[in-house]
């Protein structure tokens, strides 16, 4: 293993780090975005996300997994002080055996492949982080091409996303857009070899349970704001609101819940369709 950096003080690039933890504006600028926990960090690895730098314990011994990371990823390395690391794994136990640093890619929608079983889901305007990340953890589970967080949102690379996403951030192309004209002026350029997408919003006043809508086609799954549900403009452009049937006293589910119902039930259509 190469000669790594040593920090052992709060210095500039640490606060940099630090920073990025809380602040969208410091990630853009820098680039990059920090990835805590073994799962994530070995997905992104796997999946050949640009790793720019790797931050380990200088002061313990490293499993067979971190030594095997430090030896063969091509990232920088940098031994930092246990209590400065516990800060950036925001861990209270004790600091994690790695912390790394990842680049951040464009925001390009063509990122998202929109083929004969395209299944995109937009998540318009989400307030949580942890939504988000669950959300893409679903998408990913159910074969979705891909996820759009549309308008004022939370951060898709936000620590709480990274970690709910268990991995399938790096797994499933996640790119932000201003609002539904961008992404409605992608999809028309894009679909026509594909025919024709329906845009299927989610909410609970959907005219058509969800188990009676058609998903097997292309398809746009948008899912609302945790409180105000979906914007006017997307609830315009729908072909078609579906509702999840329910009982008990609940009257609804959470954004995260109901989109995952939703792509499931898309993904078991799909499979009874070509089994």
């Amino acid at each position: 293993m190469a000669a790594a950096r040593r920090i052992t003080t709060r210095n500039a690039r640490f606060q940099q780090w630090q920073a990025q933890l809380t602040n969208r504006t410091k990630r853009q600028r820098a680039g990059e975005f920090l990835v805590q926990g073994v799962r994530p960090i070995s997905v992104a690895v796997e999946r050949g996300w640009p790793v720019r730098t790797l931050l380990y314990d200088a002061e313990r011994g490293l499993s067979g997994w971190a030594a095997e990371l430090l030896a063969e990823v091509p990232a920088e390395r940098v031994a930092m002080a246990p209590e400065l690391l516990a800060e950036l794994g925001e861990k209270d136990a004790g600091p994690p055996e790695l912390v790394a640093v990842a680049e951040l890619p464009p925001d390009d929608l063509d990122r998202v492949p929109v083929g004969p079983d395209f299944l995109g889901v937009v998540f318009d305007r989400p307030t949580s982080p942890g939504n988000i990340g669950s959300v893409i953890r679903s998408a990913d589970a159910f074969g979705a091409s891909g996820m759009v967080v549309t308008g004022h949102a939370a951060d898709a690379y936000d620590p709480k996303s990274v970690r709910a996403s268990t991995g399938s951030l790096f797994a499933l192309p996640v790119v932000r857009a201003p609002g539904h004209r961008e992404v409605l002026s992608w999809l028309a350029a894009a679909a026509p070899p594909t025919g024709q997408v329906t845009v299927v919003g989610t909410d609970e006043t959907g005219t058509v349970p969800v188990d009676a809508c058609d998903l097997t086609g292309p398809v746009l799954l948008l899912v609302g704001n945790e409180t105000r549900g979906l914007s006017a403009a997307w609830r315009e452009r729908c072909d078609v609101l579906v509702s999840i049937p329910m009982g008990g006293s609940a009257s609804s589910l959470n954004a995260a819940n109901a989109a995952s119902v939703v792509l499931y039930e898309a993904a078991r259509q799909r499979r009874a369709r070509t089994g």
